[in-house]
């Protein structure tokens, strides 16, 4: 039986429940609290049926399912398979711009024996992951070298993706591996350098890069009154939406906007205009909370975690989570391009959600890690 030592270093009370099984138990509460609210709006944001909702929990079951087995996995495990994971993860990648599944323009899924999945929503922990180990084994902070390393590393699979063409999910992944690096120790003198550099390419990434409907949205960021009844009618319905509900909303289900279906995607991308107009802006702020509560939980994981792998995963993790809420939010109101990122959680997925649990699954693998020793 595990046992803990008590404070005289003799062994005292059976190890507990959560210890055992490697669960942090403020992090799952938060997040099944989340889960909890995300399924109250959905139904209302879904206009009642019953099928997203249950379809959700469905897979909100699988999501804490594989969150508690990943929980279970020891650190170094992670470590030594990461390279794996990124070949593979990366073949896939390959394997969707040749035999991939198209939807809405978008050729981004796979298709085996009628199951359907999207291959870079795994890249979205492969490469935190294979950053994490190449930092892991090298001096820090990071040289030049290193550095190189690194971005290539989270380049590969994001150029791969963009080729689908699924920009968000390109920027969310390039980002996980950039915070990686970031938190290794990089200098602000190679921070500056890459700002300046990204500058001067801002112009042959709009001429060249860019598609002519990501243009359009970036254009309609700045001026989106300039054609409300087309590529402005997302954005200005969700912001209708959003200030109508005031200080305490409308009421649950009485939202007009999104009852009566002038609010697009409202159970997916733009959810939270859904508990905007129906909750308020008290309600926005208790989600709000949630989140923030549950970021810094991850941000006290990566303080406490064991070694440089831990600490530089978990930050990973715990930032790109955080970068997924605030550019959903930016692009719902208006501050951010609309590029297609659901809110966490609350808006309707499958894939998704399977691989954001899979995440804090790993996050509280490298939170219990200094308690796995058996006395």
């Amino acid at each position: 039986m595990h046992r803990l030592p008590d404070s005289h270093g003799g062994l005292s009370r059976p190890a507990s429940l959560s210890r055992r099984w490697h669960i942090d138990v403020p992090l799952l509460l938060l997040l099944m609290l989340l889960s909890g609210v995300g399924l109250i709006v959905l139904y209302s944001a879904a206009g009642g049926e019953v099928h997203y909702v249950r379809r959700q929990a469905v897979f909100l079951a699988l999501a804490f399912a594989v969150m508690l087995v990943a929980a279970q996995v020891p650190v170094d495990m992670y470590r030594r398979w990461s390279p794996w994971l990124y070949v593979g993860g990366c073949g896939l990648l390959v394997a969707v711009l040749f035999m991939g599944v198209g939807a809405k323009g978008a050729q981004r899924w796979l298709e085996i024996a009628g199951f359907r999945f999207q291959p870079s929503e795994a890249l979205k922990l492969a490469v935190p992951l294979s950053v994490a180990a190449f930092l892991h084994s090298r001096p820090l902070p990071p040289s030049f070298l290193t550095v190189l390393g690194a971005l290539a590393i989270a380049a590969v699979p994001s150029v791969l993706i963009v080729r689908q063409p699924d920009l968000g999910t390109a920027i969310l992944i390039a980002a996980s591996g950039l915070f990686a690096l970031y938190l290794a120790g990089l200098s602000w003198k190679m921070i500056g350098g890459a700002l300046v550099a990204l500058v001067a390419a801002s112009w042959p990434m709009w001429e060249w890069g860019l598609r002519d409907y990501q243009r359009q949205r970036i254009l309609t960021l700045f001026n989106p009154d300039a054609d409300r009844l087309g590529a402005g009618w997302n954005i200005f319905q969700s912001k209708a939406a959003i200030g109508s509900g005031g200080l305490y909303g409308k009421g649950y289900m009485q939202g007009t906007q999104s009852q009566l279906d002038f609010l697009p995607e409202s159970h997916t991308d733009f959810i939270i205009a859904v508990l905007g107009e129906e909750w308020g802006l008290r309600g926005a702020l208790l989600l709000l909370a949630l989140y923030l509560l549950i970021v810094a939980r991850g941000i006290y994981i990566s303080f406490m975690a064991q070694d440089v792998f831990g600490r530089l995963l978990a930050g990973s993790i715990t930032l790109t989570f955080f970068v997924y809420v605030f550019v959903n939010i930016g692009m719902v109101t208006g501050l951010l391009p609309v590029v297609g990122v659901p809110l966490p959680l609350v808006s309707h997925g499958g894939t998704s959600v399977v691989t954001l649990m899979a995440g804090f699954g790993i996050l509280m693998a490298i939170g219990t890690e200094r308690r796995r020793v058996s006395f």
